[in-house]
């Protein structure tokens, strides 16, 4: 994904900006950005309007209609805002792209844009080729390069990355580090790479609506037997027990079974994906059901099929890409099994991306024997990188930092002294709070000190031999803050188990417990937020991730709760759940009763949380 823009320009390169454009995106009004940008019209006080912004999660739809600003924010949900670029879709035409769209000059340079959406251009029959940019590629690249080898290297199956796989061990792992993956992934235990396509494949909207998902991992398990009506629908849906998984499935169904043409199947295939939003699968269906019945298929299994379709219109996965993505899943594993640490750096460095934040592939690694040494001045490169069997962070990690300044830093060093560094106030500031300064200031407090003796000399003064004043080193909490502050991590201990005596006095259990407990008992927990999702096949469940220094917590807050205890959901950093255990084999949730808001013992620790629609 961070070379992307090569691709890009090459292509622009190769036809010429007349021929060649990316397709615009609309972005429209959601819930928070329409009441706030109305309340600013209104003339309401900001502070009013950051606390009511603050109240709308990123999953709301409606705007509840209190009063005249929330009515017309409520008027103004999803009306289009302004024009954005597609991150890589683009149209090349024969001749001047100006003599079919409306074109216009992008902001970034060097970048032409047309003026309408995927869905317009694929009205007017218009191909989109989408240049896809995936952080795991670049991931994957750098941790090959540390360790020496090419992806033709990977040994193919191995039975040790499918036991890490099967345990859900997959944190950082490309595709399969969700929480619906790692839920699937010890029910459906992949032991070999085609599992894997099936695994990528099927946790996605259109076999869940479709129903796809419980009758293949029966069937699996030989809970229920494989059912074909005829050896032609055996031979399309054999290698996936009898389910249609793939969008190439249903297609091949449609042959096969309904007498449709190739041409009329990729027509179905089309209006698959378009029938949420402008309909049209009417006169697929009586198409396929009097089709199936006149070939000899029972009305059961025409009707069956059609509602399987329906769910596939919600989204489902070619074979093929699902087979590309797999490959990616396998090799990332085998990364993390066999090289963590090179695979942690390697994530760092290509950040943003994936599910998780820097504090939890660190955590991860860790709980992997994986030593992580901070960033200091003459230790660390830009980029995060390997020293022996450990993991230096890179001064890429300190925030505030610039990318110019820290390449600088690497390249110049070792140093003496703060002095010698020469740089300005800020990025001196930046470091010794990111405790950077250690191998030639000391603690934060002498590295602050020494930063701002440095910044008031001039550059002509010698170096002062004045003595550094004796200054207390920061207590372990203080510590703790200042890296979340400055590195959004820590590597010393976890913040939880600072406050485990307080938790433990207040009935609060941490996460190794919980797979210790039975199904249906009660269980009390606390720990930091780290993930809020809210997929749209949940029917409203918000599924949280929370962090102790004992591992991560699964939790599931159902939909009357999550309007219940909005507050405390949203805004929580340390959350308590009470709750029910409910385990299904190896895979353990915790389903919420009660949200318990215990930020307030967090003090100033400032934590973050990534969250997903």
């Amino acid at each position: 994904h961070q070379r992307r823009e090569e691709v890009i320009q090459y292509v622009y390169k190769k036809y010429g900006r007349q021929r060649a454009a990316l397709a615009a995106t609309v972005i429209c009004y959601r819930p928070k950005i329409a009441v706030r940008e109305v309340g600013k019209a209104l003339g309401v006080p900001m502070e009013e309007v950051d606390r009511a912004a603050k109240g709308f999660a990123f999953w709301d739809q409606p705007i509840p209609a209190e009063n005249l600003w929330m009515q017309f924010a409520q008027m103004l949900r999803g009306f289009p805002r302004h024009l954005s670029q597609h991150p890589g879709g683009f149209v090349i035409s024969r001749g001047p792209l100006a003599e079919l769209v409306p074109i216009e000059n992008a902001a970034m340079p060097d970048r032409t844009v047309i003026q309408w959406d995927k869905d317009d251009l694929e009205s007017l029959g218009l191909l989109k080729v989408d240049v896809l940019g995936l952080g795991m590629l670049s991931a994957i690249r750098r941790a090959l390069a540390m360790v020496g080898m090419d992806m033709q290297d990977v040994p193919p199956e191995d039975p040790a990355v499918y036991a890490m796989i099967q345990k859900a061990d997959t944190i950082g792992v490309f595709q399969i580090e969700s929480r619906a993956q790692m839920s699937m992934l010890p029910r459906l235990k992949p032991k070999e790479f085609y599992d894997l396509v099936v695994e990528v494949a099927i946790v996605r909207p259109g076999p869940i609506q479709g129903g796809m998902v419980h009758p293949y991992l029966r069937r699996r398990r030989k809970e229920e037997p494989e059912s074909y009506p005829s050896d032609a629908v055996k031979q399309v849906l054999g290698r996936t027990l009898g389910v249609p998984i793939f969008q190439e499935q249903v297609m091949q169904l449609a042959i096969v079974a309904a007498g449709f043409t190739p041409g009329e199947a990729d027509r179905l295939r089309r209006s698959m994906a378009a029938w949420k939003k402008r309909g049209g699968l009417e006169h697929f269906e009586e198409k396929l059901k009097s089709g199936m019945m006149r070939h000899g298929y029972s009305a059961a299994f025409a009707d069956g099929l059609y509602k399987q379709i329906l769910g596939f219109g919600e989204y489902g996965f070619p074979e093929s890409h699902a087979a590309s993505f797999a490959l990616l899943v396998y090799v990332s594993s085998w990364l993390k099994r066999h090289h963590p640490a090179a695979f942690c750096a390697a994530l760092l460095n290509s950040q943003p991306m994936g599910f998780y934040a820097p504090s939890q592939l660190v955590q991860d690694a860790r709980r992997h024997g994986v030593e992580v040494l901070p960033p200091d001045v003459n230790a660390s490169e830009w980029d995060c990188t390997l020293e022996g069997r450990a993991l230096r962070l890179g001064l890429r990690m300190v925030s505030g930092l610039p990318e110019a300044a820290g390449r600088r830093i690497a390249s110049d060093k070792p140093y003496a002294s703060v002095f010698a560094l020469q740089l300005n106030k800020k990025d001196l500031r930046s470091l010794a709070a990111a405790g950077a300064l250690q191998s030639i200031a000391g603690h934060r407090r002498r590295a602050h000190w020494s930063a701002a003796g440095a910044v008031r000399r001039s550059p002509l003064d010698s170096p002062s031999d004045e003595t550094l004043p004796a200054l207390a080193a920061p207590t372990e909490g203080a510590d703790i803050v200042a890296d979340y502050a400055s590195l959004g991590l820590t590597l010393g201990r976890h913040p939880l188990a600072l406050l485990r005596g307080k938790l433990k006095a207040m009935g609060l259990g941490d996460a190794s417990e919980l797979h210790e407990l039975p199904h249906g008992s009660p269980a009390h927990v606390a720990g930091l937020v780290t993930c809020r999702q809210r997929p749209d096949t949940a029917s409203g469940v918000v599924f949280v991730t929370l962090e102790d220094e004992t591992g991560n917590m699964n939790i599931v807050v159902w939909n009357r709760l999550v309007e219940r205890q909005r507050r405390e959901l949203l805004g929580a950093r340390l959350l308590g759940v009470h709750g029910t255990i409910e385990r299904d084999g190896d895979v353990v949730h915790l389903v919420a009763r009660r949200l318990v808001d215990h930020s307030a013992l967090l003090g100033p620790l400032e934590t973050a949380s990534r969250d997903f629609h």
